[in-house]
């Protein structure tokens, strides 16, 4: 074992004056950590650039390329390595390896710590982690050579895994443009369908009101926008809250509940996630966070209304979401969407289409996860 601090010099960055315009849009690189994701690897590029002048008056020192950067707050954790020179603001601490520790080596061992590393973090307004409690991080240290080992499996298991997510990716694209195919664009409508609204078809509403102090540990599940919006990536989740059996056939008295076909989706920053219910093990879900479509018409499909609204509310979102601190996709908003009125048997058409794509996704899917699971598996024999 080594301390981080032993085998890296860890540095920060800056960020010049704004005010000064002849210390920006220059050709020094300059990243933040909103530029890094959980699939970046090497980067070689920055959103925004400074100026040498930039550069000098703030005191920053170029990263060399190979150093290894983690965000150090907002959030914590993104982790990436310099593909080339360049400099960053003052959201990371940034470790320049010295011959003892392989910079691929030490990009994984962090990706394995990020609950750790959030764990270290302090301050009262936002988490940080200060360069000595990098400093004081112990790593697994063998020889170089074993290091780069075992980074190579790592990297093979990150492009299995990339693959998969890219193989979900363009079936998503091929359901997508087999529905314009069918039916057009939902925002031009080039085949000149007549519309009817939401409501003409459907119940459009939500739950009753569920107050904290009657959530349990245990009982029938209580799904909030997160649960739904995972279900609808077809994602397994572990329920968090619930209520009472009694409590629950109470509201369904009151409210009903969903059934299998109908459709859920989270109203808070909507972004095409729907859940098509597809169980009928009972369950409730939160009022106003989670908007419920019920069809009352027999001459319409839950996955073409599915696909319809996706369409709807990625292309038309500024004037179907709305809010000043967070869009929202209200109730009214969504019972005036438009949908095309077409032939019942050309949507089943579409929604078969859509099952095949699915039995595909679910196979890929299911890849996915082993993978990922052997990349923590990995993670925790060599890092613990």
């Amino acid at each position: 074992m080594a301390k981080l601090g032993e085998v890296c010099t860890i540095v920060s960055g800056s960020t010049p004056k704004t005010s000064v315009a002849s210390y920006w849009d220059g050709n020094i690189k300059w990243i933040t950590p909103a530029e890094l994701n959980e699939d970046t690897f090497y980067i070689m590029d920055s959103v925004r650039h400074i100026t040498e002048e930039g550069k000098e008056k703030t005191g920053l020192s170029y990263l060399p390329t190979g150093t290894v950067i983690l965000s150090s707050r907002a959030p914590i954790g993104k982790t990436a390595i310099a593909g080339c020179e360049m400099c960053c603001n003052q959201g990371f601490k940034n470790l320049i390896c010295s011959d003892a520790i392989y910079n691929e080596y030490l990009y994984f061992f962090l990706k394995s710590k990020t609950d750790y590393l959030n764990s270290l973090g302090r301050g009262a307004t936002f988490k940080e982690i200060s360069k000595s409690i990098v400093e004081s991080i112990e790593i697994p240290l063998p020889e170089v050579n074993q290091q780069k080992e075992i980074a190579e499996k790592f990297k093979k298991l990150e492009q299995l895994i990339s693959l998969r997510k890219q193989q979900l990716a363009k079936l998503d694209e091929l359901t997508k443009a087999r529905f314009v195919e069918m039916f057009g664009d939902c925002h031009h409508n080039p085949k000149g369908w007549q519309t009817k609204t939401v409501e003409d078809i459907a119940f459009v509403g939500s739950s009753k009101r569920v107050f904290v102090e009657e959530l349990r540990t245990d009982g029938i599940p209580f799904y909030r926008g997160t649960e739904v919006g995972a279900l609808a990536e077809k994602k397994a989740i572990k329920p968090e809250l619930f209520i009472t059996e009694e409590h629950y056939n109470q509201l369904c008295t009151m409210s009903g509940k969903p059934q299998k076909g109908d459709l859920l989706m989270p109203s808070i920053c909507p972004d095409g996630r729907i859940w098509i219910v597809d169980t009928d093990a009972p369950f409730y879900f939160k009022d106003g966070r989670v908007l419920w479509i019920h069809l009352t018409s027999a001459d319409y499909n839950s996955v073409f209304l599915l696909y319809t609204l996706k369409d709807r509310i990625m292309t038309d979102y500024d004037s179907i979401a709305s809010g000043t601190t967070f869009a929202e996709l209200k109730i009214f908003s969504l019972k005036k969407c438009r949908v095309f009125d077409a032939p019942i048997a050309l949507q089943n058409e579409f929604a078969a289409f859509v099952e095949r794509v699915d039995k595909q996704k679910q196979t890929v899917q299911q890849s996915l996860e082993k993978l990922e699971l052997m990349k923590k598996a990995l993670m925790q024999e060599y890092f613990g």
